[in-house]
C-alpha cells in the first residue's frame, strides 16, 4: 500500500490491516520505517474521527489517588480542610482555582483536565411550555 493521507474508513481499514501485515514480517529498518509512517497516519486520522473527551476532573482525582494509594486525608493540603475533600468529592462544591494549581503540581494531574467546566454540563435544561403559564387574554378596548 502506498502511504497517502486518510480520508475515508476503507482507507483507514486498509491501513490497518497493511501494518498488521508489516508486523508478520522479518524485522528491518525499511520495515519499521514503514510502520512508523503508517501508524503516524492512523493516529492523525484517529484523533481527528474518534475524538477522546478529557476525563472528569473528579474522576481524574479519585484514578490518581487509586494509583498512588491516596486517601481522602492526604488531600487535606492540597484542597483544605476534611469536609471540602468531601464536598469536592461529592460533586457537591467546585474547585477553586488555588486547589486546581496545587493538585496540578503534586499529583501532577494535567491542568486542561482539571480547568474542564463541568457546572454547566450538570445543569439540567428544561423546556417550557405554554401550558406552565396561563395568560389571559386582555381585550383592547380602543
Amino acid at each position: 500500500m502506498k502511504p497517502k493521507v486518510l480520508k475515508n474508513d476503507l482507507e483507514y481499514e486498509m491501513a490497518l490491516n497493511h501494518v498488521e501485515s508489516l508486523m508478520e514480517q522479518p524485522e528491518t529498518a525499511i520495515i519499521n520505517d514503514e510502520i512508523e509512517l503508517f501508524t503516524t497516519l492512523i493516529s492523525i486520522y484517529e484523533e481527528e474521527n474518534f475524538p477522546i473527551d478529557l476525563p472528569d476532573p473528579i474522576d481524574a482525582i479519585l484514578f490518581v489517588m487509586d494509583q498512588q494509594g491516596l486517601s481522602r486525608k492526604d488531600l487535606v493540603p492540597l484542597i483544605g480542610s476534611q469536609s471540602k475533600v468531601s464536598e469536592i468529592l461529592n460533586r457537591k462544591r467546585p474547585l477553586s482555582l488555588s486547589m486546581m494549581r496545587r493538585l496540578h503540581e503534586e499529583l501532577n494531574i494535567p491542568a486542561a483536565i482539571l480547568l474542564q467546566d463541568t457546572q454547566q454540563q450538570q445543569i439540567p435544561i428544561k423546556h417550557f411550555s405554554n401550558d406552565d403559564y396561563p395568560v389571559f387574554e386582555i381585550e383592547c378596548v380602543l
